[in-house]
């Protein structure tokens, strides 16, 4: 028997159907072992060796493996053809290995293509494993974990509140934080644009201002309104005549097809998925057998396959559409191996392939691909230019139409931020021509800061600077997103404040880790060990050489030292001008009370940083800084909101680590109220009706109780003899009354207890895997989405009312991928000592039979954890 190892049972199943039945086909589920999550996997003192640990979830599978092996001749690894494929055979041979189970003859086979042809036609050409790409693995993986585990304790003591940082997802993140910076730091231009709006044989077309009193016109040439509304009227009255018309040929080459980058940066513009989400619909078709490997950055196709879309070319259109002599392609991306081939379907003669998501991914790859070798597209680029009698005045108007659409017949390639003003047609124009003009604009703009990175500009500006590898580019953009670094808005990066400050930090602590140059560096390293140039050991040794005393050197100083560079160094951060021009750092609070001298700082404490005065203890003006909850709130709001017309005491509003609250009275008889975050007008009035809360509506007409409304931990809610219904809204805490109140608590109870049966929030369309359908419900603990079977959190920068329906699959599928939530063991109860025999002889009783005491296992050793 010959055993065959795979990562997924997919493609254990579609390939068991092309071999014979002396093969058995295995699943290994992904990787099977790590290092641990602990201190020491990794020992730079003993030669760098490396500790590994069986996944617990991976033990059952992978006896079934190791059976299996101790009865096969042969074992063959055919992983995923690249690093990460060449180590999990390599964690399988060893281990087997340890356990006394590989068979005498052990093989490796790739192929880029799960389809029969591809299958057989690598069994017949196996070879040993790669050993210079298993050392770059080992380096890469024993530099992430040295990265990681000896910098994030330095960060727990040094700068509370942050949670970790990592090779490549702090480069990311600073690439993130250096555009917010940008944006801030951005001062808009005020500028104007004249627009005549012409007409000529029924053809309306546009025309710009583009010389002005014998003066070409730049971009901010018309600065204020004055100059711009007499430039209007100089087009107004005068009478402008065309001078010249230019036509010129355009042409435009299709892209190359897809490669790991591209296709997660086209899937964002056109299909609006994230990088994560397009990566496991990429997986399942390469799975399926419908695409080649998805992780390349390779752009070149194999030549039968360009032969196959050359001839699907004619079939589809004509013989027009395809070009004399095929395409070849190279990449231009920095570092790229190109040792595969790009992403392409495996059959031009089909151009629909799996359901839902996965078919709109296909049918983009399929497009891609096949237009990747079709015809230029043709068009012509007309531009016209008009005088008036003066000739002190010019107007422009461009166009252009398609003469030959070429591949545009299948697919054109999306792009970032565009503004093309050359899209539009023209009329027939010819020198002399006079033109009627049916209205002239002046518009009024403003420069605009440079954009906020997308998914796909990010992936994009990691890829040109050579920062990490596109195959991880999906997990470094979701780990920012866990870790709450940054938040997604209109699909957009905004940075959090907790991912400005772990920047700023690494920035003045580790700045040669952060930088780009080393980051990139550092891939062309592990590139060269790839490629057997270099030692892996030699590589970490450089790296630890350097980083081990500046972890030290850091550690040494005081979080006071640290907070006093860092408050220098994020101060026009925290503290921006003031429209009054005062000195950005007053405490407001002092200012409002009086006292002299109060200036605002960057201070630590036990669950984070804070902004706080110098005047403490007499002020307790405090602000939270990357904290949770923290983003977005105004300093000027804390402070006294006005008088409780019953008590006469002050009414404070402040902010506290949960959040903003208002206070009345002090010490242990002064009330407090969470301040509801759907409360935009908040105000005296809104804080004193917190404070008196519970509200009673009334007494219930069946039993006499009262009926209460009231805010708790899970939101606002009625109450009436130990029955619970839930109410939509912080207002209507304040307003339902007794008939909408008593209808509520009925729902409530006939759904089964004392909690109302949530309705959903949005319904979406069926799960393409499950067939359930996609709600989005408000949860206990936060807003999630289910298929009826499995029940996802919704991330807290999206909102639920947001949530499409591919986001919405997206949430599923990964919450499925963990498995089920692993329940705490209780632990086991004591066993009681043995009663003390007594002193008077009973009557002998029958024995039952004795039981052997069981051996004591020995205890596993402890796991620990770190972010």
């Amino acid at each position: 028997m010959q055993l065959v190892i795979v990562e997924s049972p997919a493609k254990a199943k579609t390939i068991e159907k092309y071999l014979g039945k002396d093969f058995k086909v295995l699943a290994s589920y992904g990787h099977v072992r790590d290092l641990p999550p602990k201190d020491g996997s990794v020992r730079p003192d003993e030669d760098f060796a490396m500790d590994w640990e069986l996944y617990r979830d991976k033990q059952s599978r992978f006896k079934e493996i190791a059976d299996a092996a101790k009865k096969a001749d042969r074992l063959v690894l055919a992983t995923d053809p690249d690093r990460e494929g060449e180590a999990i055979s390599w964690h399988v041979r060893e281990l087997l290995r340890n356990r006394k189970a590989l068979p005498t003859k052990v093989d490796r086979v790739t192929f880029n293509a799960i389809t029969k042809g591809a299958v057989t036609e690598a069994m017949k050409s196996p070879r040993e494993l790669d050993q210079p790409l298993i050392d770059a693995y080992l380096a890469r993986r024993a530099l992430d974990y040295l990265y990681g585990f000896t910098l994030s304790p330095v960060l727990w003591r040094r700068l509370p509140g942050a949670k970790s940082a990592g090779r490549v997802q702090s480069v990311a993140l600073r690439l993130v934080c250096e555009r917010e910076r940008e944006i801030e730091a951005f001062r808009p231009d005020e500028y104007w644009s004249v627009l005549a709006k012409l007409q000529h044989d029924g053809t309306a077309f546009d025309a710009r201002l583009v010389r002005y009193d014998g003066k070409k016109l730049e971009k901010l040439t018309l600065g204020e309104e004055g100059s711009a509304m007499a430039a209007r009227k100089a087009v107004e009255e005068g009478r402008f005549t065309v001078e010249e018309v230019e036509t010129k040929p355009l042409k435009r080459n299709p892209a190359p097809p897809f490669t790991t980058s591209t296709l997660q940066q086209e899937a964002a513009r056109k299909l609006g998925f994230s990088a994560s989400h397009t990566m496991r619909l990429a997986q399942s078709l390469y799975e399926a057998g419908a695409i080649t490997y998805m992780r390349t950055d390779g752009v070149q196709m194999d030549m039968s396959a360009i032969m196959a879309a050359r001839d699907a070319i004619v079939e589809r259109f004509s013989d027009d559409y395809r070009p004399e002599k095929p395409r070849f392609y190279s990449t231009k991306a920095k570092n790229a191996q190109e040792a595969h081939e790009a992403i392409r379907p495996t059959d031009f003669r089909k151009d629909r392939a799996g359901s839902g998501d996965e078919a709109k991914l296909y049918d983009l790859i399929f497009k891609r691909a096949m237009a990747s070798q079709m015809a230029t597209a043709l068009l012509e680029r007309t531009t016209v230019t008009l005088r008036d009698a003066t000739g002190q005045h010019e107007l422009r108007a461009t166009g252009q139409v398609v003469k030959f659409p070429g591949y545009f017949a299948v697919y054109q390639e999306g792009r970032d931020d565009t503004d093309d003003e050359d899209e539009g047609l023209l009329p027939v124009l010819r020198k002399g021509d006079a033109p009627s003009k049916s209205a002239v604009e002046a518009n009024q703009h403003f420069t605009q800061p440079p954009p906020r990175f997308s998914e796909a500009s990010l992936v994009k500006r990691l890829e040109e600077l050579g920062i990490g590898r596109p195959s991880t580019y999906a997990s470094t953009i979701q780990t920012l997103r866990d870790r709450a670094y940054v938040r997604m808005e209109k699909n957009r990066f905004f940075a959090e404040e907790s991912g400005r400050l772990l920047t700023a930090f690494l920035e003045r602590f580790f700045p040669t880790y952060v930088a780009y140059e080393f980051t990139a560096g550092m891939e062309d390293e592990l590139d060269e060990v790839s490629a057997g140039n270099e030692a892996w050991k030699t590589l970490l040794e450089a790296f630890w050489k350097d980083f081990k005393p500046k972890t030290e050197e850091v550690m040494e100083k005081k979080p006071s030292e640290v907070t006093e560079v860092l408050d220098e160094y994020l101060s026009d951060f925290l503290f921006p001008e003031r429209a009054d021009g005062k000195d950005p750092r007053f405490c407001p609070l002092c200012e409002q009370e009086g006292r002299d001298g109060g200036r605002l700082a960057l201070r630590g404490g036990r669950y984070g940083a804070f902004v706080a005065c110098a005047n403490y203890p007499d002020c307790k003006y405090t602000r939270r800084f990357a904290q949770p909850g923290a983003d977005g709130e105004d300093p000027a709001d804390d402070g006294v909101m006005g008088e409780d017309p019953e008590t006469g005491l002050p009414v404070e509003r402040k902010s506290g680590r949960f959040g903003p609250y208002v206070q009345l009275g002090e010490g242990k008889e002064a009330k407090r109220a969470s301040i509801p975050k759907d409360l935009d007008d908040f105000d005296l009035e809104w804080a004193i009706k917190l404070l008196n809360l519970p509200r009673i509506v009334g007494q219930h007409p069946e039993t006499g109780k009262d009926i209460e409304a009231a805010i708790g931990r899970y939101g606002p809610y009625l109450r009436h003899d130990g029955k619970y219904g839930k109410l939509s809204n912080t207002r209507e805490v304040f307003e339902v009354g007794m008939n909408r109140a008593v209808d509520i608590l009925a729902q409530s109870a006939n759904r089964g207890g004392g909690r109302a049966k949530a309705e959903p929030i949005k319904t979406l369309g069926e799960h393409p895997t499950s067939g359930g359908e996609m709600k989005v419900m408000p949860g206990r603990y936060g807003p999630y989405v289910t298929d009826g079977t499995t029940n996802a959190t919704i991330p807290k920068d999206m909102k639920p009312e947001d949530v499409t329906e591919s986001q919405a699959i997206e949430l599923i599928d990964a919450r499925a991928a963990k498995g089920p939530a692993k329940k705490k063991r209780k632990a086991p109860a004591k066993k009681k000592a043995p009663a003390k025999k007594a002193a008077a002889k009973k009557a002998p009783a029958k024995k039952a039979p004795t039981k052997k005491p069981a051996a004591k296992k020995k205890a596993a050793p402890k796991k620990t954890e770190a972010e």
